[in-house]
């Protein structure tokens, strides 16, 4: 962190090391444009005395001091030894001198105590005690109160800095402006956790493509898994619904997977994925290398993880973690995978309920992916108390609107 290199010659007849300077608070803009002091003891028979040095400096801001001898003082020098070499360029000669460490601390104040005592009395309690600290406190105690300080001038500076940069936005965009860029950059940031939207599509298949869903190679490798479901009887579903093996939606679903064998097949493999999606939710920290079990094929396992965690490191270890965020992205993979699956009309709310998110959070991710939500009363079975939402992707897509909490804020400036 040395910030300028300063080499003091004294007398010719005793040999006077070089001063190597460092600066404990950050590192020098122009070292040329500082001024150093060398101080020295004048006890020169006093063989512990006489070596001892004090270094001054000033800049445009601050004064700093630093020695060699009291406990401020670097420990390298007494551990080993430094040299500093002047190369001559014209003869090509390099002289070498003995070098000393300097480290230099911002000098706050120069009087410990006022010579006004009304002044003192005038003081806090905590500048009392700083005061005393600076006059008979350890030496722990004092580095301890130069770094408060330091950060409180620090501190200060970059709340000055702060409050002017956020005034002058405010005067230059106005509070209007403002408001709506914060609730733009909600929107985009609800954006991150969305599957691609194609918002010039002409048709309602090509808005949330599946290809941005699966892949052809993830697609071919669900063949296997999903055999199951292909071949699956009225009996295993009864089965696995008492068993509750699967979620609510893929459970209704497998009661009316169509005759016809290519579809049969492909609705098969995208509500075995879409369990796993669910499923995978759940989990929280990710310790195992395959979480979803060996007969999740290694390409959807990578797609998974790949995609839907984010790597931690906990105590010396690389953990996996599904955060918030990323369950949020979760559940807007399953709506979008659902809707290719129910020919681009789902119920929201077993989906919710799936997932185990709260209704407002749901309803936050269905339309900002664009969807016309409405009450689903009525529907083929569902009771008449049963209070379902129904969310629809149809051309032309609906504007986006801020969600109900930017709603809020607006209200509330």
């Amino acid at each position: 962190m040395a910030a300028a290199t300063w080499c003091y010659r004294g007398d010719p007849e005793e040999e006077q090391p070089a001063l190597l300077v460092t600066f404990s608070n950050g590192r020098l803009q122009r070292p040329d444009a500082v001024r150093f002091s060398l101080y020295r003891s004048s006890d020169v028979a006093n063989p512990r005395k006489k070596r001892r040095r004090i270094l001054v400096s000033e800049t445009e801001r601050l004064s700093y001091v630093g020695n060699n001898f009291s406990s401020g003082a670097m420990k390298c020098n007494s551990l080993c030894r430094y040299f500093l070499g002047v190369l001559n360029k014209d003869s090509g000669q390099m002289e070498v001198f003995n070098a000393e460490i300097f480290n230099m601390q911002p000098l706050l104040s120069d009087n410990a105590i006022p010579d006004d005592t009304r002044d003192y009395q005038n003081k806090s309690y905590r500048e009392k005690v700083d005061l005393c600290i600076e006059a008979f406190g350890t030496s722990k105690q004092k580095r301890a109160l130069n770094t408060r300080r330091m950060n409180a001038v620090g501190n200060d500076i970059l709340n000055t800095a702060v409050t002017k940069a956020a005034a002058d936005v405010i005067d230059a965009k106005g509070v209007t402006a403002l408001i709506q860029d914060v609730a733009q950059d909600d929107d985009q940031n609800m954006s991150i956790f969305l599957p691609p939207c194609h918002e010039d599509a002409d048709k309602p298949e090509n808005v949330y493509k599946f290809e941005d869903i699966l892949s052809p190679a993830e697609y071919e490798a669900l063949q296997n898994p999903a055999a199951a479901f292909v071949n699956i009887t009225p009996e295993e579903i009864t089965k696995k619904t008492e068993e509750k093996s699967h979620c609510s939606f893929v459970l209704e679903e497998l009661k009316f997977l169509p005759a016809d064998e290519k579809s049969r097949d492909r609705i098969a493999r995208c509500l075995w994925f879409l369990d796993i999606l669910i499923k995978f939710s759940f989990l929280k920290i990710i310790k195992k290398k395959h979480p979803m079990g060996p007969e999740c094929p290694h390409i959807i396992s990578r797609k998974i993880m790949k995609n839907f965690t984010s790597i931690t490191y906990n105590n010396g270890s690389v953990q996996n973690l599904i955060s918030a965020s990323l369950k949020t992205k979760i559940a807007a993979y399953v709506i979008a995978l659902a809707l290719h699956i129910k020919n681009f009309q789902i119920d929201l709310t077993v989906l919710q309920n799936d997932l185990k998110l709260h209704e407002s959070r749901m309803m936050d991710i269905a339309r900002a992916m664009r969807l016309k939500v409405s009450k689903a009363k009525g529907m083929p079975g569902l009771e008449n108390d049963q209070n379902h939402k129904l969310g629809t992707l149809s051309l032309p897509l609906p504007v986006q609107k801020a969600s109900g909490s930017q709603r809020k804020r607006r209200k509330i400036n």
